[in-house]
């Protein structure tokens, strides 16, 4: 199959018509037959092919039907050009446009057509495509900076304890525990980090699982009301069980001295529900997108590095279980303080990937 250009397809596609068209025309006076019949005469009628007088022509025939082949050829190529010119265009453009100027765009025109609406769904793509890096940037900065943190800390830990010469056995085991805790909470962060990009793939192999065993494994040990019925879904269990984990960890967590908080689970409307309500300081409602995003905590531009108060994550990896499974994620901040959190999974997930073989 002929492999060449657009812009040469679409002028042969003019001279291949303009060929057809002018065989055709040339073919019907030369395939003509005439029947003449003499009027009072009893002979038999004259049939007569006009076509034969042309025969000295042919060659003037051909020759001119050449030139205006080679010449609509032309004209298709320079139609072709023309026509193609804003394509020629939104090519050259958007191969310019790589991930450090994701913020150039396309001009589109005041036309309506084709390649208006191509170049606005390019540029609708380049802007998500812009979302999505300055997001994953802000991701990349604020994980390294967790990760920094603690090191930097049981680095001035261990200076410190080599650094005292009348260091006891009682200060280096402070020291020690020190460093543990501060590992500890690198393998937390790790884990984390590692169950939000899992959760982000997708689900491959989508298997069922009731909320309520789910929900009931997570609460052991933790002082947590809980009305849990059964609540089918399908998905992943292991995600599942860290989605529920996370709203019951953020809910005790960021509660108030002499709070609440209390998990249900069921059915509504054939979906798997599961509901996380707790107390907690009162938080805006222009505050509350932002407590989805990855190391983002109420009343901080960026979380802080302490002791209890976790990395910032659990949401975020709230949303994204939710998103890979499908489901609907809904959080309203209570009136007078807390959220009140639902996650409603599908029998099914939405976005299921095709299983790997």
């Amino acid at each position: 199959m002929f492999s060449g250009s657009l812009r040469t397809r679409l002028a042969l596609l003019y001279g291949g018509v303009f060929l057809v068209l002018a065989l055709v025309v040339l073919a019907i006076p030369y395939l003509a037959v005439s029947e003449t019949t003499h009027v009072g005469s009893t002979a038999p009628p004259v049939i007569s092919h006009p076509g034969q007088n042309l025969l000295p022509q042919v060659t003037v025939v051909l020759v001119t039907l050449a030139i205006a082949v080679a010449a609509s050829l032309g004209l298709g190529w320079l139609l072709a050009g023309r026509l193609l010119r804003p394509l020629r265009t939104i090519v050259a453009t958007a191969q310019d446009i790589s991930a450090t100027n994701l913020s150039r765009r396309l001009r589109t025109g005041r036309r309506d057509d084709e390649f208006s609406r191509l170049g606005q769904t390019l540029n609708d793509l380049f802007t998500r495509l812009e979302a999505s890096f300055e997001s994953q940037r802000h991701f990349v900065a604020n994980a390294a900076h967790e990760l920094r943190t603690p090191l930097a800390a049981e680095r001035t830990v261990l200076q410190v304890a080599l650094g005292d010469p009348e260091a006891s056995a009682e200060t280096l085991r402070t020291a020690c525990d020190e460093i543990l805790r501060l590992g500890r909470q690198q393998e937390k962060l790790i884990d984390a980090l590692l169950t939000l990009a899992g959760s982000e793939r997708g689900i491959s192999r989508p298997e069922p699982f009731d909320l309520a065993v789910v929900a009931a494994t997570v609460i052991q040990g933790v002082t947590i009301d809980a009305r849990l019925a059964p609540a089918p879904a399908a998905g992943d269990p292991r995600l599942a069980e860290s989605l529920v984990a996370n709203l019951v960890g953020n809910a005790i967590r960021h509660n108030v001295p002499g709070g609440w908080a209390e998990i249900e689970t069921g059915t509504a409307v054939g979906r798997a529900v599961v509901r996380v309500t707790n107390s907690g300081p009162v938080i805006p409602p222009g505050e509350l997108d932002r407590l989805f995003q990855p190391f983002q905590r109420l009343g901080d531009e960026r979380v802080r590095h302490r002791r209890d108060d976790g990395h910032g994550l659990g949401l975020a990896i709230v949303h994204a279980i939710a998103v890979a499974h499908g489901a609907d994620l809904t959080a309203r901040p209570r009136p007078e303080g807390g959220l009140d959190i639902t996650v409603s999974f599908p029998s099914r997930p939405a976005n299921q990937l095709p299983a790997q073989r």
